[in-house]
């Protein structure tokens, strides 16, 4: 079955004063939890990561699919620098559990229309397959999400007062100026420097140890990311004066909604640059003459990536058998292209939904049922002997 990961829930705080942020300090083990439950829950994470299948790599983004009290010492993947992060920072992984599964939802709903949806692995600790071993576009563009959504979610926990270690922004103090003119910060700015330089420790550290052409793809793409999500802090005021005359003002900023970074970085993927790595192993060249160089905010890849139409287990391929398309578009969620050409299947099916809404006072909307009878179109499988070829 394959399903998005979970993450346990951040636990609210109050929210705290404005102060000078803390940097990320020289990580100290974590003191040992010594309750029962805790043991118990341990050993079933430790069972479990023991049923799981071997694979050539490992991720911290299956922090979004276990809790963060156990899996700092047992699951596979972290470098001992991101180990001693989680351990000395257990609240600030809950909030990095938390943003796996915003931008594991957010992947997939920028591809849920493509033949390579996003999807995750059940059960497994790469979370998304061998599909992430190859240094493709889909691969760049997980990398850039994945470092934008735990920006997102620290910075948001730091205002919120949900993080002992953070809090607002304290640099947004004093007088400032737009182009309508002065104002005073105020109100409690989203801490994005916090956000940043956490997300860059903690993320990039995999990366800063191996120290080949891949890792340099993956840091630039991580770095992508965070940036995208500064570039959408947004500017929030309240006027005071007579009559809202808004002589005076106080402003403060604000993280966007991040399906804005996720846009962004969907079309970035679809301007991505292929690339190949310089013989000293320190940046990029374009892979072909004639090619535009990468820029800072451009994403990059190595390797052209697979159709993605058939079943393909080496390359990470789910195939688009059984997915939904649409008879009428000529886009990539039409059925020409979704199927690759091979046909698609159409159910008649009823489909229930509320319909004719009413308020009632007071306070209640009341609907009726409503049953439409609608044509379903899923992609056929491929022949046997072509499935057979690929697997």
């Amino acid at each position: 079955m394959l399903r998005p990961g979970g993450a346990e829930e951040a636990a609210q705080l109050p929210i705290r004063r404005a102060r000078a942020p803390v940097p990320v300090p020289s990580p100290r083990p974590a003191a040992p939890d010594g309750s029962g439950a805790s043991a118990r829950l341990g050993l079933a994470c430790l069972l479990l990561l023991l049923t799981l299948p071997d694979r050539v790599d490992t991720s911290w983004w299956y922090i979004g699919a276990l809790g963060a009290r156990v899996i700092c010492d047992n699951i596979p993947g972290l470098v001992s620098r991101q180990r001693q992060l989680c351990q000395r920072y257990p609240d600030i992984m809950r909030s990095v559990g938390e943003g796996a599964r915003e931008w594991i939802r957010e992947c997939q709903h920028q591809f849920r229309h493509h033949r390579w949806n996003c999807t995750t692995v059940d059960r497994d600790h790469t979370v998304f397959g061998r599909v992430m071993l190859r240094s493709s576009r889909e691969a760049a563009f997980v990398y850039a999400i994945s470092s934008a959504g735990v920006v997102h979610a620290i910075t948001r926990a730091c205002s919120q007062g949900e993080l002992s270690v953070c809090s607002c922004d304290p640099y947004t103090r004093g007088r400032h100026h737009d182009q309508r003119g002065d104002f005073d910060w105020g109100g409690c700015s989203d801490n994005i420097h916090y956000g940043v330089r956490f997300a860059k420790a903690f993320v990039d550290a995999k990366e800063k140890r191996l120290k080949d052409a891949r890792a340099l793809m993956n840091l630039h793409n991580n770095r992508c990311g965070r940036t995208a999500v500064r570039r959408f802090l947004k500017l929030e005021c309240k006027c005071h004066g007579v009559s809202g005359s808004c002589t005076l003002r106080t402003c403060w900023r604000a993280l966007s909604d991040f399906r804005r970074t996720g846009d962004y970085l969907r079309r970035r993927y679809d301007g991505a640059v292929q690339v190949t790595a310089t013989q000293d192993g320190a940046n990029f060249t374009a892979a072909r003459q004639g090619y535009r160089h990468a820029t800072r905010t451009d994403l990059v890849y190595f390797d052209n990536s697979p159709d993605y139409c058939v079943l393909d287990k080496a390359a990470g391929s789910l195939g688009t058998a059984g997915r939904v398309c649409s008879k009428t578009s000529k886009g990539t969620d039409g059925c020409e292209i979704m199927c690759c050409g091979r046909g698609y299947d159409t159910t008649r099916v009823t489909r229930v939904t509320q319909c004719e809404c009413k308020f009632h006072w007071c306070c209640a909307v009341r609907c009726k049922e409503c049953r439409d009878i609608v044509d379903v179109h899923t992609c056929k499988a491929p022949k046997k002997a072509e499935w057979l070829d690929q697997t």
